[in-house]
């Protein structure tokens, strides 16, 4: 079997360090945003199997709503984890600025 034939791509890319930093501000900012999207939507899913969001026919059992809790509480814990992640991040962006 042979080998396959790339082509040389070496785009030139060019940005200084004020770019760098503004975009991982930014990334860091999206993600935020993100999660914020996620905990919103957990919350919803808790309103809504509780029968404060109209729509929920027949209303949930207690086994229904111990679910939901626990699918909440696992999604909320990977956002702590991704909190933390973004928080040395954003330590680390603070840091390069000092170093300015």
């Amino acid at each position: 079997m042979s080998q396959p034939n790339l082509p040389n791509i070496t785009p030139i890319i060019s940005i200084n360090r004020e770019d760098v930093i503004n975009l991982l501000l930014a990334s860091i900012a999206m993600e935020e945003l993100g999660l914020a999207h996620i905990i919103n939507a957990e919350g919803e899913k808790i309103q809504y199997s509780i029968g404060t969001i109209p729509g929920l026919s027949p209303a949930a059992s207690l086994d229904d709503i111990l679910e939901v809790n626990s699918s909440v509480r696992d999604t909320l814990a990977m956002a702590i984890k991704k909190e933390l992640l973004l928080d040395n991040k954003l330590k680390q962006v603070i840091d390069l600025l000092s170093d300015s």
